[in-house]
């Protein structure tokens, strides 16, 4: 004989309690910049364990889909990384010039870095655009794509900086170049011509420390939080 499962009065309120906080959150509606989301974040965060970190940012993902920026995505970890974060939200771009075109236009990007094309190399001609995240955020591994947006992040307290150069030195000469500037660089894809490097800390595009780096053609593309 089938029995009724025996109603769970307490489970159920902590369910509703869920639902009203994520109704409330998205009629507040998104922060005024994208660095004052990540320090909320990361104050919200602070002393949760990993499966809680997890369910948390889950939640906060779609939240910030439901009341962010439309989001765009182009190739396959970008696909998944937005998936993961947002939910299945995201607009495909076949290319990432249709990816930037949107961005123009109001939205955000996800983009994977890939030798297959070397876009974030054009963030150095537009600089109303920038890198305002990296995932995996994490901090353990490289990036696999970045996220743009006409913003302009600013710094969260722990911060990685992408900064792109036509130098034809190695990258071993390079990161030597920067580490006597005071800059600890780490290579992270070569593309058109240019070298993406990874800079440790939030680093400004008119940081002194940058003014005899390697390359006639070099600056900063945007900077990401880690969490």
């Amino acid at each position: 004989m089938l029995r009724e499962p025996p109603r769970d009065n307490e489970r159920l309120a902590l369910d509703r309690a869920i639902t009203e906080a994520v109704k409330a959150r998205i009629a507040a509606g998104q922060r005024d910049t994208v660095d004052a989301d990540a320090i909320a974040l990361r104050e919200t965060l602070a002393g949760l364990t990993p499966p809680q970190i997890a369910a948390i940012r889950s939640v906060l993902g779609r939240v910030d889909a439901a009341s962010g920026a439309p989001l765009v995505v182009w190739g396959p970890a970008s696909q998944v990384l937005a998936a993961d974060r947002y939910g299945l939200v995201a607009r495909l771009a076949a290319r990432p010039d249709t990816a930037f075109a949107a961005v123009r236009d109001g939205a955000r990007a996800l983009l994977d870095l890939s030798p297959s094309s070397s876009w974030w190399s054009r963030l150095l001609a537009e600089p109303d655009i920038r890198v305002i995240a990296a995932l995996p955020d994490h901090g353990a591994g490289q990036p696999r794509a970045l996220m743009v947006q006409r913003a302009q992040p600013g710094p969260t307290g722990n911060d990685r900086t992408f900064w792109a150069t036509d130098s034809n030195l190695s990258d071993a000469r390079i990161v030597t170049a920067l580490s006597g500037s005071g800059l600890a660089a780490t290579p992270l894809i070569v593309g058109g011509g240019l070298k993406l490097f990874v800079l440790a800390g939030y680093v400004q595009a008119e940081d002194s420390r940058l003014a005899n780096a390697p390359g006639a053609l070099s600056g900063v593309i945007g900077a990401a939080p880690l969490f």
